[in-house]
């Protein structure tokens, strides 16, 4: 018998993989339409849009708020015609599609219907919608405690979800109305228990909201639970993150049956997609960046009973700036290896019986529950946002494990452990190794609203929000008022700020002036203490540091623990919160009669932003403040702000807090020539 006539051995039946996404989004909306179509003609099965900031805070590009901010993080789409643009040769009612947007939610999935129905004339819009399926993120919660894109004032905003969601379940049956996303609380400093306690304290505010809003009949409200998804973290210990997604799982079905009385298991199922952790990926050698995603990505598919829906990698250089289209390819292939390569999919949970699987379940089972009970105790999510009790929770937890990396008991390769390394071909050009925004996406946005504002029936658009400044006075679902706007020719911009104008606007507790800091000072935060205590009494008091965040970047986790380090190390530190305006920065550095002014930009926004804040200072005549900046900064970025004028540059490679508290103190004493 010839080796080709052997019977091939049968192989298990493979289960359907995850919806494979890579998040993507920049400059304009036509070159982001390029990179979907290329992404899906290589295997990815899903689309996930990232949204520039000020689309994602409702600003049009021709506000001052979103200076610096066009295209940088994600696509702008400040009009309908820019979601024409977005999803041209695209075919909606057969795609899934992921948006990453919470405040504008509503108006973004109005935008996508309407450019829907465009693309189906045969089609009425019931038809159209019947078909759409995907998900917008649309938890705004997270957004108060970590990422920083909210706009309203919390009572408002969750009105806007449940309307969503009343809406989406009657019209847009296929669609997840919301994405309860711990993932932002994981790197806002979420233990694993954190993580599952506040994400579930999350989900039950919206769901009571929903119910006590009456908009859905209580038979029909099985399907409103049935349509909560959620959007989950994973790190590099990937046992634990198994562990943590088993115990989501027990807590989801135990929370819908109990409390709302879900009976069918179908409609109780945990239903999650993922992103695995972007901000533990490191700049220091950051080809092991690969391997930590892989890593990730197996705690969130290894456990069948609680495997994701749809998986999105990031990038292995993110940490250094904005992925290339072949970078993104790398990390799809890392998907498409291991769902189609690998045995993973035959297979029954290779977990269940297994008594350290179990054990570890029950114990972040039990400290979740723990932690829900405190949160609802205190009135449910919303009191604990606006108490400040969870983001200072988060703070705490974020502050300790950056003490464990720097003390070295939590291990950091390549960072804080194994540093010396061979030169890398991956970062041979440092410049090259990124892509850089198209300059001028911002001249181009603005241009894109003012053609298209000439062309539009400026009558329609005003009376169109009127209605839905009236609706939203009212108690009427604004889905519908949010649709008639779209279809009239309104901005992003004209909507969220009709709704500012009725509900105002929220800015939420930082978390740092009760965040619990490092418990013991060691020698080398000791002797930083001293050369702040002495350099203040050179200048005559205690040194003051202003920590700002400009422009609409709300990634605050890194602007808060430098702020907490520093009150640790002697400063009196002056922190107001995030999207700040240059000018806000310049007034206060002056009022508060600062020694130094720190900014943290992770937006990519760094060279509009802080010129504008140093030229800002010198009209004030506080010029010789010295200023230094942090934030995912590419080398020939930071020597181009030395020249500027800024003291020092930091990037995620300082990971020692308590070292750049020490080069502080070096600038303020450099600009003051005490040495």
């Amino acid at each position: 018998m010839t080796e080709k006539d052997r019977p091939l051995l049968a192989r298990p039946e493979k289960d359907r993989p995850w919806v494979m996404r890579t998040y993507a989004g920049h400059s304009t909306a036509q070159a982001s339409n390029e990179l979907y179509r290329n992404n899906l003609s290589k295997g990815q099965t899903g689309l996930s849009v990232a949204f520039d900031l000020p689309t994602q805070t409702g600003y049009d590009p021709d506000s001052v708020m979103s200076t610096g901010e066009v295209g940088k993080v994600g696509v702008p789409v400040p009009h309908l015609g820019e979601m024409r643009h977005l999803f041209a040769d695209i075919p909606l009612t057969s795609m899934n599609t992921s948006m990453t947007i919470n405040a504008t939610a509503m108006w973004l999935l109005a935008m996508y219907q309407v450019v829907a129905e465009e693309q189906n004339p045969d089609l009425t819009p019931e038809e159209v919608a019947a078909q759409l399926a995907g998900t917008t993120q649309n938890d705004i919660i997270k957004e108060y405690l970590s990422r920083g894109t909210y706009v309203f004032p919390p009572e408002h905003s969750l009105r806007l979800i449940s309307d969503m969601i009343a809406y989406t379940v009657h019209q847009i049956p296929k669609w997840n109305p919301i994405n309860i996303c711990s993932y932002h609380l994981q790197e806002a400093g979420a233990t694993p228990t954190q993580e599952l306690a506040y994400a579930l304290c999350t989900a039950i505010a919206v769901l009571d909201q929903v119910k006590e809003s009456g908009q859905v009949a209580d038979e029909d409200f099985e399907k409103v639970v049935g349509r909560i998804s959620f959007f989950v973290n994973a790190g590099v210990r990937f046992i634990e993150e198994t562990c943590k997604m088993r115990a989501f799982v027990e807590l989801w079905d135990e929370i819908t049956r109990e409390r709302y009385g879900v009976q069918d298991p179908k409609m109780r199922r945990f239903r999650y997609g993922v992103q695995v952790n972007s901000l533990g990926l490191t700049e220091a050698q950051p080809e092991n960046n690969v391997q930590r995603i892989v890593l990730e990505m197996l705690g969130v598919t290894l456990s069948k009973n609680a495997r994701a829906r749809a998986v999105q990698l990031p990038a292995w250089n993110e940490a250094l700036g904005l992925p290339r289209p072949w970078d993104q390819q790398w990390s799809l292939r890392l998907q498409q290896v291991l769902a189609f390569e690998s045995d993973l999919l035959e297979y029954d949970d290779i977990f269940d019986g297994s008594t350290v699987i179990e054990a570890k379940v029950a114990e972040l089972v039990a400290g979740a529950k723990a932690e829900i009970d405190r949160v609802q105790a205190m009135g449910g999510a919303i009191a604990a946002v606006e108490s400040g009790y969870m983001k200072e929770e988060l703070v705490s937890a974020h502050a300790a494990r950056r003490a464990r990396i720097e003390e070295g008991q939590e291990v950091i390769v390549g960072v804080n452990r194994y540093e010396t390394t061979e030169p890398s071909p991956l970062t041979s050009d440092l410049d090259g190794a990124i892509m850089t925004a198209d300059p001028r996406a911002e001249q181009s946005a603005r241009d894109s609203v003012e053609a298209w504002k000439a062309q539009r029936d400026e009558q329609e658009v005003a009376a169109a929000l009127a209605a839905l400044a009236e609706a939203a006075q009212g108690d009427e679902n604004l889905m519908g008022p949010t649709l008639a706007a779209a279809r009239a020719g309104a901005t992003t911009g004209e909507w969220a700020g009709t709704l500012r104008e009725v509900f105002g606007e929220f800015r939420a507790p930082t978390g740092v002036s009760g965040a619990v800091g490092v418990a013991e000072a060691g020698t080398e935060l000791t002797a930083v203490r001293e050369r702040v205590r002495a350099t203040g009494d050179e200048l005559g008091g205690r040194l003051r540091l202003l920590v700002g965040k400009p422009g609409l970047d709300g990634h605050s986790n890194g602007a808060e623990q430098v702020a907490v380090r520093a009150r640790d190390a002697g400063f009196e530190v002056v922190y107001q919160g995030i999207r700040l305006t240059p000018q806000q920065i310049v007034s206060a550095a002056v009022a508060e009669d600062v020694h130094c002014v720190g900014l943290s930009i992770l937006s990519g926004s760094h060279m509009e932003l802080v010129p504008a804040i140093l030229a800002g200072l010198r009209e004030a005549g506080a010029g010789d403040i010295p200023v230094i900046v942090g934030g995912i900064i590419p080398d020939s970025d930071a020597r181009r702000l030395a020249e500027l004028g800024v003291g020092a540059v930091y990037t995620p490679k300082d990971f020692g807090l308590t070292e750049i508290m020490g080069g502080i103190v070096d600038v303020i004493r450099a600009a003051n020539d005490l040495d």
